[in-house]
């Protein structure tokens, strides 16, 4: 432990990786509450998933990848939303055609690629370590109007999360709301691609929720607490993965998935204890 933090003040690159796990909790914690409470976790794979076709054609036209990421995203997000809310009955299906048919175009631009030099596997479980400063502030920008429309639109959130039928006879607009639920998924979900890649985003994005979810009492609450949940796997996978070179995303999310584990167990006996002292 004392060699990593030695390393975190000396390595910029260290330092790049350990903000941007900070910036995803954050993300995370707050949207990631949102998918957990709606019930909502395929959609997100969905966004997620797809986002690898965009990024192909990105790299393929000589962009930045993760301009690739977040349009695709976006898209995907409006049209898994809008056959959610029209055609509830094909969602599952349109979902599952998404995200085979983004990871395998994504695959074939990128395999198609000129000079073809870039690692699919960065992108698939991502790598932290190589984050730039530039992506950092970038992120941040990300974070910044994540949690700035999440605090101007949470009664609408809120409402539409546990009552839609409600909300629609409150005035809440039900549709353009949920739409914007899902455009912030995929803003996050950018955002965790540079920490964990496509491949593990959607359990960084529940993990510390569905933990949080077992202690909190309210929706704010869960968020925050999933906030400081994500912060504690992050830092603590990037410590652990350093000394013996394990990959830091894979990391990350052993420990959050070990700490889920631990919570539904702990939940369980004390319910068990609870039950039975009556």
């Amino acid at each position: 432990m004392l060699e990593f933090i030695e390393v975190l003040k000396s390595n910029g690159f260290m330092q790049n990786a350990f903000v941007i796990g900070l910036l995803a909790s954050l993300a995370c914690g707050v949207i990631g509450t949102y998918v957990v409470v709606k019930r909502i976790v395929f959609i997100s794979g969905g966004i997620s998933h797809t986002v690898l076709g965009g990024m192909g054609i990105a790299y393929f036209y000589g962009y930045d990848p993760m301009h690739g990421a977040l349009v695709s995203a976006l898209l995907a997000a409006l049209i898994i939303g809008f056959v959610s809310l029209r055609y509830h009955q094909y969602e599952d299906t349109i979902i599952g055609a998404l995200w085979a048919i983004g990871m395998a175009v994504g695959i074939l631009f990128i395999y198609k690629t000129p000079g073809y030099n870039v690692d699919l596997m960065s992108y698939l479980f991502g790598n932290i370590l190589l984050v730039e400063r530039a992506s950092v502030w970038q992120l941040a920008g990300l974070d910044a109007l994540i949690i700035f429309l999440v605090l101007l639109f949470y009664k609408r959130f809120l409402a539409v999360c546990f009552d839609e039928e409600y909300s629609e006879l409150q005035g809440v607009g039900v549709v353009s709301t949920y739409l914007l639920l899902l455009c912030l998924i995929a803003l996050t979900v950018v955002i965790l691609i540079q920490v964990v890649g496509i491949i593990l985003v959607i359990a960084l994005l529940t993990l510390p929720a569905a933990t949080a979810r077992y202690y909190a009492r309210s929706l704010g609450k869960m968020m925050i607490l999933a906030s400081i949940l994500g912060a504690v796997f992050t830092s603590s996978g990037l410590m652990v993965s350093y000394g013996p070179n394990l990959p830091a995303g894979a990391t990350i999310i052993v420990i959050a998935g070990l700490a889920y584990l631990l919570a539904t167990v702990l939940k369980g006996l004390a319910l068990r204890f609870h039950g039975s002292s009556h």
